[in-house]
């Protein structure tokens, strides 16, 4: 499938994803039939959501002329991760800032996971307190700058309306196989945190004319109304950039009741979702984001108006890399 999106983008990813049924899983849990989107099957760097954003963001770099790439997440972040594995495919250098964002403790997780991965794609690794990421930030600009670098500054998530049209991209991807397979999805269901995937997935619907709600699983915020104006702020960016008509307007629609303790902590929902797509489907999903936003969807399933849709397809953003750091959650 051929995007009409007219934006630097270079290629990184094994597109177009699978989109197939998950026939086990739905006759587990009962009510519509669940659709998985693979885009944990991207393949850069064990693949993941941030490979369609990151197409459009290192497009963007090349075409201003960077030889540095800047960008900042959580410990084991999975964007920092695929952002690493995209520098090192160009051949450019890659900085990341790490900061202690999640209070989960296990003795490897600041160097097993993510992290090893990221070194291993010759990334040169800050892990620094949150209080530290601006400061740190600065500085590096700076320093890389005054030694003749030309740096390009990624955004946490690389959400931002550059690296949204990854996922209008995608929602054209699911328009194409949906017509296909011979279905009309009643609900696309990811998880939603520094919010450029859901923003683009709405963007994308409305373009493809896919006519579904498009629901973000909250796995990051507690502060519910600053992630709600981030996403809403983010699809009013993408939608100036694509063009949109001014007529059309976007429906942001989030779900906060499965976020729990807080990001980086997974739920009971969580765990139990992990288990279940895994034992019925032979696919495994991280207890960060895709594996919250799992549990939070067959719990939906369950209690909300879901249950009678016909037919809802889950985008798998991957993050799997992470998991030997949270085999604690996951006891015998």
């Amino acid at each position: 499938m051929d995007s009409t999106l007219d934006f630097p983008r270079t290629d990184l990813g094994f597109t177009p994803t699978p989109l197939h049924p998950l026939d086990r899983l739905s006759q587990s849990v009962g009510g519509p039939r669940l659709w998985i989107k693979r885009d944990d099957c991207t393949g850069l760097g064990t693949g993941g959501n941030k490979t369609r954003k990151l197409e459009f963001l290192m497009g963007d770099a090349i075409a201003q002329r960077a030889d540095t790439v800047i960008t900042y997440g959580a410990v084991q972040s999975n964007h920092a991760r695929q952002t690493a594995a995209a520098c090192a495919r160009l051949g450019i250098t890659c900085h990341l800032i790490l900061s202690r964002r999640v209070a989960w403790r296990h003795p490897e997780y600041e160097s097993n996971g993510n992290v090893l991965l990221d070194r291993l794609f010759g990334a040169k690794v800050h892990i620094v307190e949150p209080a530290d990421v601006e400061a740190r930030s600065r500085a590096l600009v700076a320093d890389l700058t005054d030694r003749g670098r030309h740096c390009y500054v990624v955004p946490t998530g690389g959400s931002n309306s550059v690296g949204a049209l990854g996922y209008v991209r995608c929602a054209e991807e699911i328009a194409a196989q949906t017509k296909t397979l011979g279905f009309e999805p009643d609900a696309i269901v990811h998880a939603t945190s520094s919010g450029g995937t859901q923003a683009g997935l709405i963007i994308g619907a409305i373009r493809s004319r896919l006519g579904c709600d498009v629901i973000g699983i909250n796995v990051y915020d507690t502060d519910h109304a600053q992630l709600e104006r981030r996403v809403s702020r983010l699809v009013d960016d993408t939608k100036r950039r694509v063009q949109l008509p001014a007529e059309e307007m976007p429906r942001v629609r989030i779900v906060h009741d499965y976020l729990g303790e807080d990001y980086g902590i997974p739920t009971r929902q969580t765990i139990d979702g992990i288990r279940q797509l895994a034992s019925l489907e032979g696919i495994v999903c991280d207890p960060v984001y895709s594996g919250k936003a799992l549990g939070g969807l067959l719990e939906m399933l369950r209690t909300s108006e879901l249950r009678s849709a016909r037919n809802i397809i889950f985008v798998h953003t991957g993050g799997i890399a992470s998991l030997p750091v949270y085999l604690d959650a996951f006891p015998t």
